[in-house]
């Protein structure tokens, strides 16, 4: 059994492909008989995120983070994130010159840019500063490890993700009894996710976004005819899915993408951009049209077999994303961990 301390800024309520990675792997290691403890926001006095209140950013945890690692002496630790939680986690290994890994989820040196004109090369620094350390770097897809060698990064390793294929599954498309064909994008309604170029779109039918954030009202004002339906979670966000016709994801800054996971195993096909993230995600043309207009996409994706989405789809597991990810860890002092496996899909 490995005793693993996981350390990140992103978690619960937030709703975002972060939260899903994390609680979904550390729910298998659990299942697979490992002890997983994580250091996240409920545990420090935290406030919102400037631009973005439902992320709370956790402030002054770092000696309460120490105390709690000197207590659990864990097996290994993995940073997640590159927030507050995360500084002091990469502090604490540093001084006391133990291992560890990190991973990259988020593009925050573009996110940085676009919200406040943050120039990206000083993102990219101060990322390649805050990963310089640590033993491995887990990123999701082979292009983001591409990308990321190419601006001077390191110790990259792949940690690919899956879906719960029995919550994520065909069903009735009543569910949803708008006019139709129905175009669905879910996720975060933020500047970064582009989806003013879905909802732009000359489509027939009805276009539904599912999910919230700081966009939101301001979108839902100017695309009047759209239809935003506010977070799902469970069932209820899997019935949404199941009962689109296309998922149409327009975001070009999105590292892997767990929603097009999430509305193939629905037997929905995809509609997005030739990017990073997608392009790794929809490997077959059966399932998804990558094109970079995203109109034609979207109504060449009705044309698709929603059987070969949801096939392709069970390729992908959390069992295998959580071996995957445990291979990838590095060990304190004596212990070892399973040798990493292959790359799932």
């Amino acid at each position: 059994m490995l005793k693993l301390a996981l350390i990140s800024d992103a978690w619960h309520p937030q709703v975002n492909g972060v939260v899903t990675t994390l609680t979904k792997t550390c729910e298998t290691l659990v299942r697979l008989g490992h002890q997983v403890e994580a250091f996240t926001p409920d545990r420090s006095w935290s406030i919102p995120c400037p631009t973005y209140p439902e992320i709370r950013l956790a402030l002054g945890g770092g000696p309460a983070l120490a105390r709690w690692l000197d207590a659990l002496q864990p097996d290994a630790i993995h940073i997640a994130t590159e927030g507050p939680l995360g500084l002091a986690g990469r502090r604490y290994c540093l001084r006391r010159k133990l291992p560890y890994t990190t991973s990259f989820h988020t593009r925050f040196a573009e996110y940085a840019n676009l919200r406040f004109k943050f120039p990206l090369s000083w993102g990219y620094a101060l990322l390649r500063w805050f990963h310089r350390g640590s033993t491995r770097v887990m990123v999701a897809t082979p292009t983001l490890r591409e990308e990321l060698v190419g601006r001077g990064f390191g110790n990259m390793v792949l940690w690919s993700r899956g879906v719960d294929s029995t919550l994520f599954q065909p069903g009735a498309k009543t569910a949803l009894p708008d006019p139709r064909p129905i175009f669905l994008y879910g996720g975060r309604v933020a500047v970064e996710k582009s989806i003013a170029d879905f909802l732009n779109l000359d489509l027939p039918g009805t276009k539904i976004v599912v999910g919230d954030g700081p966009d939101r009202e301001m979108l839902a004002a100017k695309y009047p005819e759209a239809r935003f339906v506010g977070c799902k979670y469970g069932e209820d966000l899997a019935a949404h899915f199941a009962a689109a016709d296309v998922f149409v994801f327009p975001s070009r800054t999105d590292t892997f993408g767990v929603v097009l996971l999430e509305a193939l195993a629905c037997g929905v096909p995809v509609a997005a951009y030739p990017v990073p993230g997608p392009r790794d995600v929809i490997t077959d043309p059966a399932v998804g049209c990558l094109n970079e207009n995203l109109k034609d996409a979207a109504l060449a994706a009705l044309k698709l077999d929603p059987a070969a989405c949801r096939n392709y789809a069970l390729h992908y597991s959390w069992e295998n994303c959580a071996r995957q990810f445990l291979g990838n860890l590095a060990p304190i002092g004596n212990r070892s961990v399973p040798q990493p496996i292959a790359t799932p899909r």
